[in-house]
């Protein structure tokens, strides 16, 4: 499968009723405004990808258009994003959808979010309940939650993401509850009998230095980052830190493909996360662009999953040099070809992104798409169509 990756905020930017919405006003970050103007142009840019044979893409249902108010569902919402999907079926472009990227509607936010464990029971699962029934018929599959194990510490530990917390007890609750989330949406989604696949966000840690510190902080990080939701997926088994266990066999392979995107790897010196390797160009985002880890994160999660398909949900690099973008394409290309030829099973490649686009507190200075936002196609593009087109 050779796709690409976006998000409703990103792209059609944020919605009135969402706490991103509110956060940008707030002055937190930029605004998003109408994103790069998918809600409008999307039947122009699923041509453009047919036309790269990039016939896979995965979107956001975005949950605070579909239900702006609690328990009040906007029908022109609803209307709007099955058009969107029964048209990319017209165009022959399997649509992924994604059921919470990064953004909440304001009245589940001031419930307390996923803080709240009745949350989570009630309101979350209806909603997952209702897109089941809504666009089941429409979609190619699903990535229901994107990139569960950030979600937590963006919001929580002073990322300046909404709700803007820095609070290390609320973190391990957030990832405890967004893990469950992902997981039973995951149980759900696949009785509408089409496929299942996570999307964490996972990279490499490198310990710079053995002081007990960064032995510690390097513990926690594998603990939250990497081993919470592969021992749930794998044993039924969510272990968070310190606290007590949840047991949850019924949780046991809840996906049919273990996706994660991977932008990264990161060094710890005395405690404190650094980029890696240091030698290394430093991308906008604030770490190193080195696209050699992504051929460690396939080795890891082939040794701890080694019967279980594996998906790269998400690959690219946020610069406006697309000669960079193109070599930094090609070295992941290479590395995805070499790991297969090594016996890893891998069923899927998803550029991230299509069309640039809205980048959260970055606003529009990244450009990450392979597609210009006047939807002139990037040089880049090639490499993707070639490979889509003759594997």
């Amino acid at each position: 499968m050779w796709g690409t990756g976006a998000s409703s905020t990103q792209c059609e930017g944020a919605a009135p009723k969402s706490d991103w919405y509110a956060w940008e006003r707030a002055g937190h970050a930029p605004k998003s405004e109408n994103g790069n103007g998918f809600a409008t142009q999307y039947a122009q840019d699923f041509k453009i990808l047919a036309s790269l044979g990039l016939t896979h893409h995965r979107l956001s249902i975005e949950w605070a258009r579909i239900e702006p108010q609690q328990g009040v569902r906007d029908q022109n919402a609803i209307d709007h994003y099955r058009n969107i999907l029964t048209t990319a079926r017209e165009l022959k472009i399997n649509i992924w959808v994604c059921l919470h990227h990064f953004t909440l509607p304001n009245w589940f936010a001031n419930l307390g979010g996923f803080l709240v464990e009745e949350n989570r029971k009630n309101f979350w699962l209806a909603h997952v309940d209702f897109i089941a029934e809504t666009f089941g018929d429409l979609v190619a599959g699903w990535q229901p939650v994107n990139e569960t194990n950030y979600y937590a510490t963006a919001g929580y530990l002073a990322r300046g993401w909404p709700p803007g917390h820095n609070n290390v007890e609320e973190w391990l609750t957030v990832s405890q509850q967004i893990q469950l989330a992902t997981a039973e949406a995951a149980v759900r989604l696949k009785q509408t009998g089409k496929p299942v696949v996570s999307i964490f966000g996972l990279s490499t840690l490198a310990l710079l230095d053995d002081e007990l510190a960064t032995h510690k902080f390097a513990e926690r990080f594998y603990d939250v980052n990497w081993n919470a939701g592969i021992k749930l997926f794998r044993d039924g088994i969510l272990q968070i830190g310190t606290r007590e266990p949840v047991l949850r066999p019924d949780l046991a392979g809840c996906f049919d493909m273990f996706g994660f995107s991977y932008y990264s790897a990161h060094g710890v010196r005395n405690g404190q996360l650094v980029a890696y390797p240091e030698t290394e160009k430093i991308s906008p985002l604030g770490y190193a662009i080195w696209p050699d880890g992504l051929a460690l994160v396939l080795k890891r999660l082939h040794q701890e999953l080694p019967n279980t398909p594996l998906i790269v949900a998400e690959y690219g690099v946020g610069t406006s040099d697309d000669n960079e973008r193109s070599t930094y394409l090609s070295a992941g290309l290479d590395i995805v070809h070499k790991a297969i030829a090594q016996g890893i099973d891998i069923h899927g490649f998803f550029h991230w992104t299509a069309v640039d686009n809205y980048e959260w507190l970055h606003g529009y200075d990244l450009q990450f798409g392979i597609i210009n936002a006047d939807r002139t196609i990037k040089p880049s593009s090639e490499l993707l169509r070639q490979v889509a087109k003759t594997s």
